[in-house]
């Protein structure tokens, strides 16, 4: 079995997709006799199955070392040299379309794993009318799949509510020997030139508009000089106040892991995450998550490993860290840990995933995704056709 996966949305040096693809890459080696490609932009063009082939593609400007290559035709050349049995794909652009053709052409399942709510983030910097538009475009493209990986019971509704059929539930995962409790640092709050019996919060991701980090700002002005945030990634802060600091984007998994596991908690005003891979990867360093009660979030957080605040209110989120601090949270740091080693790591998600593989592999489909009571449902049907 040769497994592709293939997306425009591949930094080499840092990224979501990245981690997931490199893990999923290091799984299938150890645990597996399958082989498994991945196809993503590069400097050049060049193939290697059972390794990383890249399509050459021109960098984009004010981003981690993204690529965009253009032209469908070297990727479907890309595709019919590298010869899968299966792919997946983790973009919904001209990479999508030419893997649905490819499938159909040589009678192979292609699959997708829907990372990012597109419409959502189009719709919020260009209206309403623009976010209906894609939701369209999104219904058509999606459709075409044998299955749509999703990661959160969230996002699953969302693309069954939009007319998209063939769902499957696919969270992802994080590496808890990597992230790891015993990670923390004291020294950190040396380097960060902060008093004793200060209460330190961790931030880390994009600063773009979805993650409100305006909203963060906010609670921690109203909460003062006793609590203190630090921001990792993004710009520079034009005159951040004295309880904030930024840091850049840490690029190394176990330097991140440090600052994460060095906190007291991580707090995040996000209401738009599809997901959430920064929350997991904090509890799984034993911290507490602060969050909105929004988006996918409320699936991974909840009183018993956190504290969850009303989306895009900073008195609340205020209020809700306060609150954090009379609830100990370094027991709620262990039951966090304790929950992604059970529910969250990589091996649990590609075990999972390798399963729906061989199903469709075998001639199913997977039927629409049902929700009942918080447990989701997955069914299989074999095709009619």
């Amino acid at each position: 079995m040769h497994l592709l996966d293939t997306t425009l949305f591949y930094s080499p040096t840092s990224g979501g997709v990245k981690s997931y693809l490199t893990a999923k890459q290091r799984w299938f080696a150890v645990n597996s006799s399958w082989r498994h490609s991945v196809l993503v932009p590069g400097e050049s063009t060049q193939f290697e199955a059972g390794a990383i082939s890249t399509v050459a593609g021109w960098k984009v400007p004010g981003t981690f070392n993204y690529r965009l290559p253009l032209n469908p035709r070297a990727w479907s050349r890309a595709m019919r040299i590298l010869d899968p049995d299966c792919i997946e794909v983790g973009d919904a652009f001209h990479t999508a379309w030419v893997a649905a053709g490819h499938g159909q052409r040589h009678g192979i399942p292609v699959c997708a794993f829907y990372h990012s709510n597109l419409p959502r983030i189009i719709g919020q910097r260009y209206g309403a009318r623009i976010e209906s538009q894609v939701r369209r475009y999104v219904r058509w493209l999606y459709s075409r799949f044998d299955v749509v990986f999703a990661p959160s019971r969230f996002m699953c509704e969302y693309l069954n509510d939009l007319g998209v059929r063939y769902t499957s539930l696919q969270p992802l995962g994080v590496d808890a020997t990597v992230f790891h409790p015993a990670r923390r640092n004291e020294e950190a709050r040396t380097r960060l030139n902060l008093s004793p019996g200060t209460r330190l919060l961790v931030y880390a991701g994009r600063f773009s508009q979805e993650k409100n980090i305006e909203v963060l700002l906010r609670a921690f002005a109203r909460l003062g000089r006793r609590y203190h945030l630090l921001l990792i990634g993004g710009d520079t802060l034009a005159r951040p106040a004295s309880n904030v600091t930024r840091i850049p984007y840490c690029r190394d998994p176990v330097e991140l892991s440090q600052w994460l596991a060095s906190a007291d908690a991580l707090v995040h005003a996000g209401t738009r995450e599809t997901f959430g891979l920064v929350i997991l990867e904090a509890m799984a360093c034993g911290r507490p998550v602060v969050a909105a009660r929004a988006g996918a979030i409320p699936e991974l957080v909840d009183e018993q490993v956190g504290q969850l605040a009303e989306p895009l209110d900073d008195a609340s989120l205020a209020e809700a860290i306060d609150t954090l601090y009379s609830r100990n949270p370094a027991q709620l740091g262990l039951a966090a840990r304790e929950r992604v080693v059970s529910q969250f790591t990589w091996q649990r998600c590609f075990e999972r995933q390798q399963a729906t593989y061989v199903a469709i592999t075998q001639g199913h489909a997977i039927k629409p995704m049902r929700v009942e009571a918080g447990t989701e449902v997955i069914e299989l049907r074999t095709p009619t056709s």
